[in-house]
């Protein structure tokens, strides 16, 4: 099925997520996903093959989600997901309270879901039909229970969502079934009919847990939500511990993974981390206690100690907050805190890329279901990079049980590498910005930063992690205040190791930024470069920043001045830059927008009967009404790259009006801001009212420039550190190869890049050959992966549409460096 296999923010968000993601790490949320160095996933392999109608695949068949293990965010939107993709297609689909005690114990505990059952779950927390740990199942007593209610409900397809231990039990499961079976023949409870009805079992796995600690996935649902709880007790924390010159523990959740620990750490700029995967060296506790007192004596008011729960020394002895608190009164006597975060971490309300990440990965673990034979392998629906795969169950679990091995051998780094890169690269780029001096010996080298276009969140952490990795590399950086007007008249200062502190959790752009392009003012941009010295420039920003950039690189032939390398860093709420599946600043507004349309959802269901109609931002680029859309459960989202007419708007109002008749009575609508000259807001908002008169009323709401405030999200102080560092130590490599002569001269194409995160990696991109792919225009790429993911938004809110099942997609492999599985 074509679109199942499309990228998402996420990270993060990815990748959400950020899905956006986001998905960090992605929004985006939720994280920067790579490929893994030693753990190699095999490129996709699509078969073509007949067409099939995908409304027909599920016929005579049935389906069963369950939940299990602990909860995590995002879980209801893969129990939604599945529901309903799984009624799409024609099955019936059925709930399991309770986990496995549920699917044990029968009866009431295993129901047949409809469509309007699984409506309201996305903005929920946790799990709506339950988790449990469960004894029975462990049993092949048990198992034979379970297996007796199953077949006599004729499911054959089991969909389980829970982490490692659930899905290890799902593949046991599987493997016993025939056996189960004849147990339950020789018993006499079920029939030998019933027995050939029920001749194998499927199993899908979905990997829900916050400690993202599941090899083979570089987000697991739940992950990114719990850093948003993390993030906001951090930011919270800061102030008062700044008031009093405090330090502060936090000990978060993770298990034996130090996943939440690593992201908070580099979010914050946490002066020390301790995680699981890479024990302190001997002597850590004069090592911590010269850096706090380092700390404190460059001025620095607050100290932030980020402490895994699973963290232990060299010796295999544990480390707790009472240890380290202890140490710094003792030996620094500065006032300590320590703040334990507990079960908080798995509360509260899902963020947009764990509702976009278990949405994907509901609609795909139905069709891996569906498509499956009894030879396949059980499988778990997985996110790598930005892109939805299958993957054999038992490799990723052996994979994962590879990690904790090589931790109790002491293989520590082996053991970050078996993480995944993204894991790998967040742990090299935190030891960069945290645990290196500067350099006695400086490069001469200065580089200048600037940003460029609308403000976002994530700008700031992007600004300081590039001074503090240039510093790191013995360059002098330079600010340059407000964009390309602040370059061409001179308002340019030195920045130092503290002028950026405390940047990444602070929205907007500390530097100052405007829309201003080059080419009216290229001559004084050029005598400013020689001015000032200026052998690199980082530009951070929107489209405009990339128009920019290509302005200076057409600008070469003229100015000599002007061959210098240079990157731009795409930073935008509207995800529209060539070269980049997302953009700093776009999992925030994603959030926001996500969150106001939960308060308005909210809102309706007292009021029954209305239909909100919700206008974002994004100029041209349907990204955050599309995903917006998925996050938040919309009827429809418009947008400028799917093209609607009158008819089209004649079949959103009368499934409106069909949705009235249900239990479900109330209706969400997005529209991009610019998606259609005359179809205004104010055009919809008036078409909806007159239509629906007797039956529904209509409210508008536009969001405007809420969008691009708010403090960055976990995915965007991640990403933007993540790109800030990567972009700095690229131009140091691309000033040694342009250094002659005793001068810095760039002209070539490939010395003026989009760094930008592409599928599964992160990339630099000549802006020149982005030329091609650009609608300048609008102020869009010509091609964008999310559109892909709209028959997804359809689907979810009934639409009766066709989805292109001639391709389907194998299996792929986890394979480490020794070449086993």
């Amino acid at each position: 099925m074509k679109v199942l296999h499309c990228s998402l923010y996420n990270g993060k968000p990815t990748s959400t997520n950020y899905l956006d993601g986001t998905l960090n790490n992605l929004s985006c949320s939720g994280t920067i996903h790579n490929d893994c160095k030693c753990v190699c996933i095999r490129h996709l392999n699509m078969q073509r093959s007949a067409p099939v109608d995908p409304t027909k695949m599920g016929v005579g068949k049935a389906i069963a989600v369950l939940t299990s293990g602990g909860d995590a965010q995002g879980m209801n939107a893969a129990v939604r997901a599945t529901v309903r993709v799984g009624i799409y297609t024609g099955a019936k689909v059925y709930f399991v309270h309770e986990g496995y005690q549920g699917l044990v114990d029968g009866g009431d505990n295993i129901g047949q879901a409809t469509w309007e059952s699984v409506s309201m779950m996305l903005q929920l927390g946790g799990t709506v039909i339950g988790s449990a740990r469960c004894q029975d199942f462990r049993s092949k007593e048990g198992r034979a229970k379970a297996a007796c209610n199953l077949v006599k409900l004729g499911i054959t397809n089991l969909c389980v969502i829970g982490g490692d231990g659930s899905l290890t039990g799902a593949n046991e499961f599987r493997n016993e079934w025939s056996e189960l079976l004849q147990i339950l023949l020789k018993a006499g409870k079920i029939t030998a009919e019933e027995a050939k009805r029920s001749s194998h079992l499927n199993i899908v796995g979905m990997v829900g847990s916050i400690d993202n600690d599941f090899c083979g996935t570089d987000m697991t649902i739940g992950t990114d939500s719990a850093l948003h709880r993390i993030m906001e007790v951090v930011d919270a924390i800061t102030t008062t511990a700044t008031s009093h010159q405090r330090v502060f523990i936090l000990e978060v959740m993770g298990r034996h993974c130090g996943y939440l620990a690593l992201v908070t750490a580099l979010a914050c700029g946490a002066d020390w981390v301790f995680i699981p995967e890479m024990p302190p060296t001997e002597g850590w506790e004069d090592h911590l206690c010269r850096r706090l007192t380092h700390q404190r004596s460059i001025g620095n008011r607050l100290n932030i100690i980020i402490l895994a729960e699973g963290a232990l020394d060299r010796h295999g002895k544990h480390i707790t907050c009472d240890i380290i608190m202890n140490l710094i009164t003792k030996k620094l006597s500065f006032d300590t805190r320590a703040t334990i975060l507990g079960h908080v971490q798995r509360g509260g309300t899902p963020s947009a890329f764990d509702r976009i990440l278990g949405s994907r990965m509901g609609v795909e673990a139905v069709m891996a279901l569906l498509e499956a034979t009894p030879d396949t392998p059980a499988c778990v629906v997985s996110l790598s990079g930005n892109m939805a795969v299958r993957l054999p169950l038992m490799e990723c679990v052996h994979l994962t049980k590879e990690v904790t091995k090589a931790m109790e051998e002491g293989r520590f780094e082996e053991a970050i590498k078996l993480r995944g890169k993204s894991f790998e690269h967040n742990w090299n780029t935190y030891k960069l910005l945290a645990h290196v001096t500067a350099p006695d010996v400086k490069s001469n080298i200065n580089i200048a930063i600037m940003n460029v276009g609308a403000p976002c969140a994530g700008m700031n952490a992007a600004v300081r992690s590039a001074v503090r990795i240039g510093i790191l590399q013995g360059h002098n950086m330079l600010a340059v205040h407000d964009g390309f007007d602040g370059l061409a008249h001179g308002t340019i200062e030195p920045m130092t190791w503290g002028y950026v502190g405390g940047w990444t959790g602070k929205g907007g752009s500390n530097l100052g930024t405007k829309r201003s392009l080059p080419t009216s003012m290229i001559e004084e941009i050029s005598l400013n470069i020689t001015k000032f010295n200026i052998h690199a420039l980082v530009i951070i920003g929107g489209f405009e920043a990339f128009v920019g950039g290509l302005e200076l690189v057409t600008a070469r032939e003229k100015y000599e001045e002007l061959c210098i390398p240079l990157v731009v860093i795409p930073a935008t709420v509207s995800n529209n830059i060539p070269g980049s599946d997302f953009s700093i600043g776009a999992d925030t507004a994603l959030n926001t927008i996500t969150t106001t349309c939960d308060r308005i959802k909210q809102s309706a269901a007292g009021t029954k009967r209305r239909v909100f109609l919700i206008e974002t931002m994004g100029g041209y680029c349907g990204y955050l009404a599309t995903m917006g859309g998925l996050a938040a459960g919309a009827d429809a989202a418009y947008i400028y790259e799917e093209r609607f007419g009158i008819r089209d708007l004649e079949t959103n109002v009368e499934h409106l009006l069909e949705k009235m008749k249900t239990t479900v009575k109330r209706g969400l609508i997005l529209r991009n801001e610019k998606c259609n000259a005359n179809y205004t807001t104010d055009f919809l908002f008036s078409l909806y009212s007159e239509e629906g008169k007797g039956v529904f009323d209509c409210r508008k709401n536009v969001l405007g420039h809420m969008q691009q405030g708010g403090t960055p999200t976990p995915f965007d102080r991640t990403f933007g550190t993540k790109m800030g560092a990567k972009a700095v130590l690229w131009l140091t490599d691309k000033l040694k190869e342009c250094y002659r002569h005793g001068r810095i001269f760039a002209n070539t194409p490939d010395s003026a890049c989009v760094l930008g995160m592409k599928k599964r990696a992160m990339v630099f991109q000549p802006l020149s050959d982005l030329k091609e792919n650009t609608d300048f225009e609008h102020r869009i790429p010509k091609t964008q992966w999310w559109l892909k993911l709209r028959p997804i938004l359809k689907i979810l809110a009934k639409y009766k549409i066709t989805l292109d099942t001639s391709e389907t997609a194998t299996m792929e492999h986890v394979i480490n460096e020794r070449g086993t599985v």
